[in-house]
């Protein structure tokens, strides 16, 4: 296969995605149907085939795009923060609305599908949070005060700490860019995460 037809495909496959965000804004993605996503590309029915088995599978891709680039930035973030807790968490949120105003659509498909998606698309989001959770958990275990905790309960506190950030998407969706809701909505995830913290300082695990 020529280099050509290798970026025709990608560009292709990418035209199949980015149709489907924008037609999931008005109908669920259980509603879509492969002839109208091909429609929307201009390509006939039987080439979205060559991309993707089903509609099941391109809500897949796009649960993985969204996930693994926002885990990834937030990875790098905690990285350069090291135990600064103040940096992590002022950055993460930073991060978090960057990222929602620039993939907003895709955003907006993770708020949809969450709950109302496909089994198989409901699952990959959950797993792709529960990895988000390990992770931090991870990163958690190296902050001051935190060296002597239970595994469990640094899985406990990462699982409070993005359940804050997933709601907070959430409600950045229906915020405009720079506007004093999205600054609001920001400053409550800092405020709710540095109280997640403050506490705990003060908690000491239960030996088994």
């Amino acid at each position: 296969m020529s280099q050509t037809r290798v970026e025709q495909k990608e560009r292709t496959r990418r035209a199949i995605l980015d149709a489907a965000l924008t037609l999931s804004e008005d109908s669920a993605l259980v509603a879509l149907s492969l002839r109208q996503v091909a429609k929307q590309v201009g390509i006939v029915p039987t080439a979205f085939y060559r991309h993707f088995p089903s509609i099941e599978d391109l809500g897949l891709a796009l649960v993985e795009e969204s996930l693994d680039t926002l885990r990834a930035l937030l990875r790098e973030l905690r990285r350069a923060a090291g135990e600064d807790a103040a940096t992590m968490i002022d950055g993460s949120v930073t991060v978090l609305v960057e990222q929602v105003r620039q993939d907003h659509a895709h955003y907006g498909f993770i708020a949809r599908e969450r709950f109302a998606g496909p089994a198989a698309v409901r699952d990959a989001i959950a797993r792709g949070i529960e990895l988000a959770e390990r992770e931090l958990a991870t990163d958690l275990a190296h902050l001051p005060g935190t060296t002597a905790w239970t595994e469990r309960d640094l899985e406990v506190l990462s699982a409070l700490i993005v359940g804050a950030m997933v709601i907070t998407a959430e409600r950045l969706l229906g915020t405009s860019p720079g506007s004093p809701a999205e600054q609001r909505v920001a400053d409550d995830a800092r405020t709710q995460i540095r109280m997640l913290l403050v506490g705990a300082r003060n908690w000491r695990s239960r030996t088994p």
